[in-house]
């Protein structure tokens, strides 16, 4: 990459930034989809109950076919999408699932809400990503299931993942809520486990308002997940089972997804291949561009996976830098960048957990956990830490070539690079630079991520 002056001093010791990296207004809509939504609130027709409402569908017609002919369930957030999947494996109370400490909380917090136990396996150093060895390592005879994440986008290694499942008979759960588009070794991620869940809230790549899928090739756990969250009114679809009618009620969650949404979906998914594309063409952009980088380090991804990049994400080299990481993050984000560290901690660390300590409002899950005897407070997962403690992210919503973005994004990487000898003087003794306003001056203020046309302050 192009190496910046060092004599340019860095924005947040008062310098001038180097500019905004703008991206695009993101989810785009179509004028298709818009007049659709437009038209369904004229006519009234906002609720989802069933495929009764032409809506859903069509949207789960189309979301099956995106996955081969799996059933699919459509539901209001990726959360539920991924509880539903449980629900309709018959994962519940005092079972034990699998899944990872680094991830966003509903990949966890669905295992909670069916009264389920989560297990932590910790993650590959290099990628972040569930790694199958220690999910074995973890495995009781109360295990009934691994819940792998899918992060960024990047697919976790599920050959190895269905391997272990395979090997003790256990049902898997992918979460794919970052990944819509991601494939391992060619087949499309949600395609492998035996139930699994898609976020379509505003911000994935199948962005809608807030919606969720959950898909599996096993009509039995799609009708058992929709008996749990559909407003009952799934019971009255062709080849429901006579063997649930005794149960259906109105005792449930309401996890369905509303018309509108179910609209959004089918007009979105048109369009993802080529978005998906352009997030691929846009990071091998960057990494061409990025290869001298001194202090940031592409994760090794295997070679079979194909990420749909929900994120960008970076190894940050601590000790070679000479600063922290978040000292770097913050020169990038004063330069025009905004980066972020997406995981404050392992999830096994968060106080909400400890039952044994815990004095806020009441879950409905310490019980749970009290019973099975956890104490998450004695883990150590030294491969998460690492990875929290050493990584940089950034939301990726380039979802159409944008050379002169990348490009802008090496230039602020080179700029804060070149300039690290003052970055560390800055970390050694911030108070020498209290004449400049670090936090309300217009220079150091971090970008808008959604500034298309428009210059941040």
């Amino acid at each position: 990459m192009a190496k910046q002056s060092a004599t340019k001093q860095l924005a947040l010791l008062g310098g001038e930034r180097v500019g905004t990296v703008e991206q695009p207004v993101f989810p785009y809509f179509t004028k298709r989809a818009k007049q659709r939504v437009l038209r369904l609130m004229e006519e009234g027709r906002v609720l989802g109950f069933s495929r009764a409402v032409p809506e859903v569908a069509e949207a789960e017609a189309a979301l099956s076919k995106h996955h081969g002919g799996r059933h699919v369930l459509a539901t209001s957030s990726g959360h539920s999408s991924l509880q539903m999947a449980l629900a309709g494996l018959d994962i519940a109370n005092g079972d034990e699932v699998i899944t990872t400490p680094y991830s966003w909380g509903a990949s966890t917090s669905c295992i909670l809400h069916q009264n389920a136990i989560p297990v932590f396996a910790d993650v590959n150093r290099n990628t972040g990503l569930l790694d199958a060895k220690q999910v074995e390592a973890k495995i009781t005879n109360r295990t009934r299931a691994i819940l792998p994440v899918h992060m960024y986008g990047h697919p976790a290694d599920m050959t190895a993942i269905m391997g272990v499942a395979d090997r003790h008979g256990l049902a898997v759960v992918e979460d794919c809520s970052q990944a819509h588009g991601a494939t391992w070794k060619g087949v499309g991620v949600g395609n492998f486990g035996h139930a699994n869940g898609f976020s379509c809230m505003g911000g994935k790549q199948l962005g809608t308002t807030e919606a969720g899928y959950m898909v599996t090739a096993d009509k039995d756990v799609y009708w058992r997940a929709g008996l749990q969250c559909q407003h009952n009114a799934r019971s009255t679809e062709v080849g429901f089972p006579d063997e649930y009618r005794p149960y259906v009620d109105s005792l449930l969650y309401s996890h369905r997804i509303t018309a509108i949404d179910a609209a959004l979906l089918t007009e979105q998914l048109k369009k993802l291949p080529r978005e998906i594309d352009a997030r691929r063409q846009n990071i091998d952009t960057l990494r061409s561009l990025l290869t001298d980088s001194q202090f940031l380090v592409w994760p090794k991804h295997s070679k079979h996976g194909d990420s749909s990049y929900y994120m960008w994400s970076m190894i940050f080299r601590r000790k070679q830098a000479g600063v922290s990481r978040d000292t770097f993050i913050k020169a990038l984000q004063a330069e025009g960048l905004a980066a972020t560290s997406y995981c404050p901690s392992p999830i096994p660390s968060w106080p909400r957990l400890h039952w044994q300590t815990y004095k806020g409002p009441r879950t409905i899950w310490h019980d749970n956990l009290r019973r099975a005897k956890v104490d998450y407070r004695k883990e150590v997962f030294p491969n998460a830490e690492f990875v929290i403690n050493n990584g940089i992210q950034l939301i990726f919503r380039f979802y159409k070539p944008a050379p002169k973005m990348m490009q802008r994004i090496v230039d602020i990487v080179d700029k804060v690079e070149s300039n690290i000898d003052a970055l560390r003087a800055y970390e050694r003794n911030p108070h020498a630079y209290s004449d400049v306003d670090l936090h309300t001056g217009t220079a150091y203020a971090p970008p808008s991520i959604t500034s298309t046309g428009k210059k941040t302050t």
